[in-house]
């Protein structure tokens, strides 16, 4: 048994290293530029093309001055309407949040909620909200009564602190 895992581990291995080995390349036959004329591929030289191999995940290429912003005010006041709502997921950096099933405060009807910040500024447009009860999307005038609260509350606490 412990060859079988040995050979199994191997096999394995070799694989993994000859498919790294592939990729990086584009066109046809796997050239970078090469163009088709009849029956023959001919090649023609380009800059050097970046390639993208396995061992590409190691190498740190991404730019540390690069931030996604998401405004603060609309984000905290998302959670402080929504409050009602457990989170499920919230990722501060994409601007997502995703609530799920809540019972409003004097209210029938369960809801779930996942709303987008999209952008740092205190805007309209920088938030979007998709609103679900249990047999399917809410009405419009729903998910606009919910976009106005969490706009409401996020210039309330833009006031409060001052930054106007």
């Amino acid at each position: 048994m412990r060859i079988f895992r040995s050979v199994a581990f191997g096999i394995s291995l070799i694989g993994v290293l000859g498919l790294s080995a592939c990729g990086g390349g584009s066109g046809s036959l796997g050239f970078g530029g090469g163009q088709k004329q009849g029956n023959t591929v001919q090649h023609s030289p380009q800059a050097e093309e970046r390639r993208e191999t396995i061992w590409d995940l190691f190498a740190n290429v991404d730019d540390p001055n690069t931030t996604v912003e998401v405004n603060r005010y609309i984000w905290n006041a998302s959670l402080d309407v929504l409050s009602f709502m457990p989170v499920q997921a919230a990722d501060p950096f994409s601007g997502i949040i995703v609530f799920g099933f809540g019972r409003p405060p004097g209210g029938g009807t369960a809801h779930k909620a996942t709303v987008y910040v999209r952008d740092p500024a205190l805007d309209a447009r920088s938030l979007s909200v998709a609103l679900y009860t249990s047999s399917g999307p809410a009405s419009a005038e729903a998910v606009r009564k919910v976009e106005d609260a969490i706009l409401t509350r996020a210039r309330q606490l833009r006031i409060r602190d001052g930054n106007l």
